[in-house]
């Protein structure tokens, strides 16, 4: 990854394991490599100039030998993408309703008479 890009993000969890990521999602092997001709690098002009002291993140492992072409990970990534996409709406169907029945709960229990 191009951690100079600007749409470049690093976590770091309780576990002690960091997430690198690009914003965009434009980095099909991610946390390992940018596209070579990325359209939207940009580079973050805020470090320019800094010393970095020991908050530094560490440096990427090296990528996993996977064996699997460039283009049979972009159909994994592309079909998971499909089934968390197929999934979610109906998440977001069930929270609203979840969140509608609270509401109206909420409206019925203020005009209660006492």
């Amino acid at each position: 990854m191009r951690e100079e890009c600007k749409h470049f993000q690093s976590r770091t969890y309780a576990s002690g394991e960091v997430a690198r990521f690009c914003v965009l999602g434009n980095a099909p092997d991610q946390p390992w490599s940018c596209p070579e001709n990325c359209l939207t690098y940009e580079r973050r002009f805020v470090d320019v100039g800094w010393s970095h002291g020991t908050l530094v993140d560490r440096p990427v492992e090296a990528a996993p030998e996977t064996g699997a072409s460039l283009e049979d990970r972009r159909e994994l990534l592309d079909s998971a993408s499909e089934i968390v996409e197929a999934v979610a709406a109906g998440l977001i169907e069930e929270r609203r309703r979840q969140v509608d029945q609270r509401s109206k709960k909420g409206r019925r229990k203020k005009f209660r008479r006492r």
